[in-house]
């Protein structure tokens, strides 16, 4: 059985372990981006360089397992930068589905996805020309790059509805906007890395690409259907982690408002009986409406701000910003029923006073 020397057997494992940082922080910087932050270098940067680095050290472990040995440096050097020509090298040379459902579907997704094959184009011509865009036009160069910026926020238009534009304008709901895009362009990602990851894991690249790959793409291999666009990858970037989060622990005095202050009213709900898309990582919570404005949700003994009043009152974050619900999930309902629960109260009271003036 033909070895790889130790000195590329490194290479490769470091390269792995590059690619799948970048991918994740790439991902994590997409979340990031919201009516605030703009900054889509900086994911356009760290996701062309991860998908590159990760295809080509694909490609490598695919030739070795085909032909017993790696490839040469002109032929990687050929395949250049252009992510769907990488795609389609390895699709088309060192892809495998063993008649199973799972390696099929993922076959399918990689070639046929029309939202894939954008992204990828966009992120390739970012890598070849269109970072230095900007010089391009200072310097009246001739062979100037695509504006990936705008074709990227193209992408980003044909993904939202009429529903999402209203809530643009909703200082309470705006952020979901921003959540609903990255989320969408995540999901697309994670499906493309996650069926070329299984390739390795299950030996479908053999021995070494099972070694050489256990210890980064493993996370990305075991994602399926379920999995796709439930985590949030801020946590992996610098600027969410230096970002105070603004959460309050509950009180003693804290509880007794909840029960004894009328303009206080607060509900327990359950996710087993909730009907819709729960979109807290908590199985429970409790919402709060305070004097008919205010509304805050209480997970695991902390508040979190459900509206941009409360936000601005008590300086809480939102549930999404806190980490404690699934971005690209909405709490628009939640905030209804929290108002609800003053408004309902309000009519009860207005009941009353129009019966004793009868």
């Amino acid at each position: 059985m033909p070895e790889i020397d130790n000195i590329k057997y490194f290479a490769l494992l470091e390269e792995f372990g590059t690619s799948d940082k970048l991918i994740k922080l790439g991902f994590g910087e997409l979340q990031n981006i919201n009516l605030d932050n703009d900054f889509y270098f900086l994911p356009f940067q760290l996701l062309s360089q991860g998908f590159e680095r990760f295809m080509k050290a694909y490609i490598c472990l695919g030739h070795f397992h085909k032909y017993g040995k790696l490839p040469n440096f002109k032929y990687l050097k050929n395949l250049g930068h252009d992510l769907e020509k990488l795609l389609r090298e390895i699709i088309e040379n060192y892809y495998t589905d063993f008649n199973r459902p799972q390696f099929g579907g993922d076959r399918n997704f990689i070639r046929t996805s029309s939202d894939l094959k954008k992204l990828l184009f966009i992120l390739s011509e970012f890598g070849k020309l269109s970072r230095y865009h900007n010089f391009d036009l200072i310097t009246d160069n001739a062979k100037i790059g695509v504006d990936t910026k705008e074709l990227w926020e193209e992408f980003e238009n044909t993904i939202l509805d009429s529903n999402d534009i209203e809530k643009l304008m909703d200082f309470n709901l705006c952020h979901e906007v921003y959540q609903k895009i990255s989320n969408h362009i995540i999901i697309v990602f994670e499906k493309f890395i996650s069926a070329l990851s299984r390739q390795f894991i299950f030996e479908c690249l053999g021995e070494k690409g099972r070694q050489l790959s256990a210890a980064t793409v493993f996370d990305f291999g075991m994602l399926y259907d379920k999995d796709f666009g439930k985590k949030d990858y801020r946590n992996q970037t610098t600027k969410y982690k230096e970002t105070p989060k603004k959460v309050h622990k509950r009180t003693v005095f804290d509880e007794i408002q909840r029960n004894v202050n009328p303009e206080y009213k607060s509900k327990k709900i359950l996710k087993s009986e909730y009907n819709g898309e729960w979109p807290f990582y908590a199985d429970q919570v409790i919402i709060e409406c305070r004097q008919s404005h205010w509304c805050i949700v209480t997970i695991n003994g902390f508040d979190y701000a459900l509206n941009g009043s409360a936000k601005g009152r008590y300086k809480l974050e939102n549930p999404h910003d806190a980490g404690m619900a699934i971005l690209g999930k909405s709490i628009s309902d939640f905030i209804q029923m929290a108002l609800g629960l003053c408004t309902k109260e309000s009519g009860k009271q207005n009941k009353v006073k129009s019966n004793i003036n009868e």
